[in-house]
């Protein structure tokens, strides 16, 4: 699964008030930034109003996304896993988990219980700028 950061400029209806700029920041599976600009265009067109720039599109990676139906706010958790080698070393190998929430309380909720079966440490977890996840069809 190859994910993309797309931080997107356009202008929007924001309410009673004229189009509003806004600065918003998308997530979407795809193989190419071309192609993730493309699916984007297509999904939020009936949200711009006027030109819609793309000023950076990223390949970015998460080892986890976890969805929960009626949030509305993405949360990036750094979380440390733990392995124990034959050997008896133990291993740590810190990997970004995103976790959808209503708020970081919930977030954290959520996230523990994705993760209660792994041997791992949640390291942290804040705020994502992220507005909206488009996963590939």
């Amino acid at each position: 699964m190859l994910l993309y950061e797309i931080k997107a400029n356009y202008q929007r209806q924001t309410g009673e008030d004229n189009p509003g700029k806004v600065k918003e920041t998308y997530l979407v599976e795809g193989l190419t930034c071309s192609d993730v600009e493309q699916r984007l265009m297509e999904v939020i067109k009936s949200l711009v109003w006027g030109e819609l720039e793309i000023p950076s599109c990223k390949k970015v990676q998460f080892y986890d996304l976890i969805p929960q139906p009626g949030a509305d706010r993405w949360f990036k958790a750094r979380v440390e896993l733990i392995t124990v080698e034959d050997n008896g070393k133990e291993t740590r190998k810190a990997v970004s988990i995103l976790v959808q929430g209503t708020t970081i309380d919930g977030a954290l909720k959520t996230l523990r219980q994705h993760v209660s079966s792994l041997d791992c440490e949640i390291i942290s977890i804040t705020r994502s700028p992220i507005l909206e996840v488009y996963r590939a069809v």
